[in-house]
């Protein structure tokens, strides 16, 4: 084979190499608690991230003019293992919600209110962490509690 072949051949496969990794890297997303990411700190301002936590009901705040939605989410851990050992998702939540000295962040969405949108509901967000400890999420996805009070009343017995 001529050496100029090869030559090309290489630097295809290199610029093919460079695309998939530049790809992969710009869409990977960090998936976090509220303390994972609080304990990172500055160095994850601006970086794609997706983090759970449970949403305290009375800091909800919505403006339909400007369709700005405003909370705070309480860390709540994430690892299946733990929130069975803890009693379940609902009770998590719950204790979460109720504990005031967990972490908590600041969340911004600009978008339409959703429905499930209720204190102890879990938020899981993608979006950036600013450099004020501001989430703002681009995606905003929920679940409810009560969608687990049936499976397991004993632990919706909360006063």
């Amino acid at each position: 084979m001529k050496p100029k072949f090869i030559i090309g051949g290489v630097m295809i496969l290199a610029a093919v190499a460079y695309l998939i990794f530049s790809a992969t890297s710009a869409s990977a997303e960090r998936f976090m608690t509220v303390d994972e990411m609080l304990a990172e700190g500055p160095a994850i301002v601006g970086d794609s991230l997706r983090i759970t936590g449970a949403v305290v009901g009375d800091t909800i705040q919505y403006d339909p003019n400007t369709l700005t939605l405003t909370f705070e989410i309480a860390h709540a851990p994430a690892d299946f293992q733990e929130i069975e050992e803890q009693g379940g998702l609902a009770e998590v939540l719950y204790q979460a919600v109720m504990d005031p000295t967990r972490a908590r962040v600041k969340v911004i969405y600009i978008g339409v209110k959703p429905d499930l949108l209720r204190g102890e509901a879990q938020a899981i967000m993608t979006g950036t962490l600013d450099a004020d400890g501001v989430f703002h999420a681009t995606e905003l996805l929920l679940k409810c509690p009560t969608r687990y009070e049936e499976a397991m009343p004993e632990q919706s017995a909360h006063p």
